[in-house]
């Protein structure tokens, strides 16, 4: 066994894949997803940012009701859930944007 060879042969692979993986990944993106620009970009951060501002303020919300003793303020966890999740997906969404445009899978104009 040629330990070297194999490391190449494997190596060799690992490019070629991802080549293919990046052609069809930019194949498909560019049928369904809109041209991405600067202007999309912020918008986009903007909508998060937004997003992150109302979890923080139900977090507030909550921290600051006056809640009896025993009582667990579900309709401010509802709240507070809510938007956090509405924040997260928001947020790996545009982390999961970031990501293809790293990888070539979408171009910018």
């Amino acid at each position: 066994m040629d330990f070297d060879e194999d490391l190449k042969d494997n190596q060799r692979f690992l490019r070629e894949t991802e080549r293919s993986i990046r052609i069809s990944n930019n194949e498909v993106m560019h049928q369904l997803v809109d041209p991405v620009t600067t202007e999309r970009m912020l918008s986009f951060s903007v909508a998060v940012s937004k997003l992150r501002a109302q979890y923080i303020m139900a977090a507030f919300k909550f921290a600051d009701a006056k809640h009896p003793a025993g009582a667990e303020g579900n309709a401010e966890i509802d709240e507070l859930t809510l938007a956090r999740k509405r924040f997260e997906e928001a947020r790996d969404a545009f982390v999961a944007l970031e990501r293809t445009i790293e990888l070539g899978y979408i171009s910018v104009t």
